[in-house]
């Protein structure tokens, strides 16, 4: 509980932040609509609570409160009686409710409810997936649309520098990744005190997670392999637990914090899908290099991590093509697959065969409706065993992608 003075007290020294630096635009597109809660969701520190502020900067008044606040550190479910209370008689009726990480509340979409139902207007952020699905379960069912937000993509970064694209820029861009305040300062304190945050607090803590040299091994294992196959059980000799089942639940955590993503290898079978090795990948390439075993000799896992974040973003549903050869990325829609991926640093005579044999080998399974080889910076359009195959630069492609 917290004292209702007290309360008013921290709540109006909050409002101060909403004044803030606006800093970058963000593509992702956000609207309300009447009786839905809209909800932003992403990793620590990717520019949440800033774009909530860019698209609340032109409304009023907005009701903020900011749960990560320590001041707030004692504040319960029946504290945003008062809170509300609060809010309203400080700033008006008719405002717009903002949430920051709102998942620190137990209860909270209890509460959220409560306000949809009464047709406010309603936004929070939090850094937990989730909150889009288990918290929300009973709640929120058919009552929230849901944008989850990732560090900056390339044409961000490019907007953060007030540049047009060069090929320096992109080299900057694969290395140093996307979170918001690393790239504004160059400081790599930041990075590894977000890292250990990320693992503390929203892995660590939040699930009450004992064994933490093995989630640790764990991130680093996947860290220093990404895209590459890893089976539950080798995964599970990796970091020393006695059971498969306790790989995927530390698997699951990991995802929810946003920090390690994994994909399955497609097939018809669900079963299959389950059993297969997964890939792994992590959300920014800066978190890779400055904490992997060793990636710099390897340029081309970090073009690969980049495309499939920006699949993310696009919200396409990603899987990988393995039989005789190997395709990255086979993107599915629907019931069909209609793209087919691979990424490859540069072609060359040694590489290519095997390049384009695993992107044929997923156009000849699944006759996508697109076939793509991306690599660092070469283009043209080539003839291989009677397919015509499209190569493309990935910052072309990054560059060519829509708006979310």
């Amino acid at each position: 509980m917290i004292l209702k003075e007290d309360l008013r007290r921290y709540l109006l020294k909050q409002q101060e932040q909403l004044s803030r630096d606006l800093g970058v635009r963000r593509d992702l597109q956000l609207k309300l609509i009447p009786n839905f809660v809209l909800i932003i969701s992403g990793i620590r520190r990717c520019g949440k609570s800033t774009l909530a502020r860019q698209f609340l900067n032109d409304k009023s008044p907005v009701y903020y409160a900011n749960f990560e606040d320590i001041n707030l550190s004692n504040f319960e479910l029946k504290d945003f009686t008062k809170l509300e209370e609060i809010l309203k008689s400080e700033f008006g009726e008719d405002g717009y409710f903002f949430f920051d990480e709102i998942q620190n509340i137990d209860g909270w979409e209890k509460y959220i409810r409560q306000l949809v139902d009464q047709k406010e207007k309603v936004v929070v952020t939090g850094s937990n997936a989730s909150m889009l699905s288990s918290e929300m379960g009973t709640k929120l069912t058919g009552r929230h649309i849901t944008k989850e937000l990732y560090p900056f993509s390339y044409r961000e970064f490019l907007t953060l520098r007030k540049e047009n694209h060069s090929l320096d820029l992109f080299k900057e861009y694969l290395v140093e990744g996307g979170f918001p305040e690393y790239l504004k300062s160059g400081e790599k304190d930041i990075l590894h005190f977000l890292f250990q945050d990320i693992i503390a607090r929203d892995i660590i803590q939040r699930n009450e997670l004992k064994n933490e040299t093995a989630i640790k091994s764990l991130i680093q294992y996947i860290i220093s392999n990404i895209g590459k196959e890893a089976s539950f059980n080798k995964l599970r000799s990796y970091i020393g637990v006695s059971s498969t089942n306790s790989v995927s639940q530390y698997i699951t955590h990991l995802e929810q914090a946003y920090l390690i993503f994994s994909i399955k290898k497609f097939d018809y079978s669900v079963k299959k899908q389950l059993m297969n090795p997964k890939k792994m990948y992590c959300i920014d390439n800066a978190i890779i290099g400055t904490n992997a075993f060793s990636i710099s000799e390897n340029k081309g896992r970090l073009l690969e991590n980049l495309v499939f974040l920006e699949l993310k973003r696009q919200g396409s549903e990603i899987f990988y093509h393995k039989n005789k050869f190997e395709c990255d990325f086979v993107l599915k829609n629907g019931t069909r697959i209609t793209d087919a991926i691979q990424v490859c640093y540069e072609l060359n005579t040694d590489n290519q065969e095997r390049e384009f044999d695993g992107l044929l080998s997923a156009i000849q399974d699944f006759n996508p409706d697109k076939g793509l080889v991306l690599t660092f910076n070469q283009e043209e359009e080539i003839t291989y065993k009677n397919n015509i195959i499209q190569i493309l630069p990935v910052w072309k492609w990054l560059l060519e992608s829509p708006s979310h």
